[in-house]
């Protein structure tokens, strides 16, 4: 499967969390680090809504296709119209190395 260019038609952000200490207290805070903007084909699979502490939340598993990146990882997350995505899986085409696809979601943790 050739990836073409023309299907990469939304900007995203790849961030990954930063701890750091601060020096005078000892104080672990915890940043979002901007890592790359690329260009992005976004799918929405479905979305839900549910209930978490008296609270509606709407959650939304997405698909975004990316081109070829060795170093992401699960751990990051993906920023796009405004809306944070956990990166579940990291799917990379290992035999073309044409694309990535992160399977993501939104919802709460870190991201």
């Amino acid at each position: 499967m050739t990836l073409e260019a023309g299907s990469l038609n939304r900007r995203v952000k790849l961030q990954r969390l930063v701890e750091t200490q601060d020096d005078d207290t000892g104080a672990i805070s915890k940043t979002w680090q901007e890592v790359a903007t690329v260009w992005a084909n976004v799918r929405y699979l479905n979305g839900v809504e549910t209930l978490k502490a008296d609270t509606t939340i709407s959650a939304a598993k997405v698909s975004i296709r990316i081109r070829f990146r060795a170093d992401v990882v699960a751990k990051w997350r993906v920023v796009y119209a405004l809306t944070n995505f956990n990166i579940l899986a990291v799917l990379p085409d290992a035999q073309g190395r044409e694309y990535v696809d992160l399977a993501c979601d939104t919802g709460a943790n870190e991201g």
